[in-house]
């Protein structure tokens, strides 16, 4: 069923800095959900990162390495600030 979304995901060229940048914004570096719950020094519980269950996750990850190529590789710009 997310054949085809997957599919485009992966064929989208990036030709707009504009564009890369919002993307590079837009989808965090890491997974912002992992969590450890402490108390009194001791981890209680891990919660473990839950991007990973999202099953277009290593599309919309592939698609902000590509912003981020297309910035530094294309434009010339400093992409330190994405990363």
């Amino acid at each position: 069923m997310l054949k085809p979304l997957r599919a485009w995901l992966d064929n989208l060229k990036i030709s707009n800095p504009r564009l890369a940048h919002k993307l590079c914004q837009l989808i965090p570096s890491q997974c912002p959900f992992e969590r450890d719950v402490n108390l009194f020094g001791h981890t209680l519980v891990h919660i473990p990162p839950m991007c990973k269950l999202n099953p277009l996750y290593d599309e919309v990850v592939m698609l902000r390495f590509k912003a981020m190529c297309y910035l530094a590789d294309e434009c010339g710009e400093d992409i330190s600030q994405y990363c």
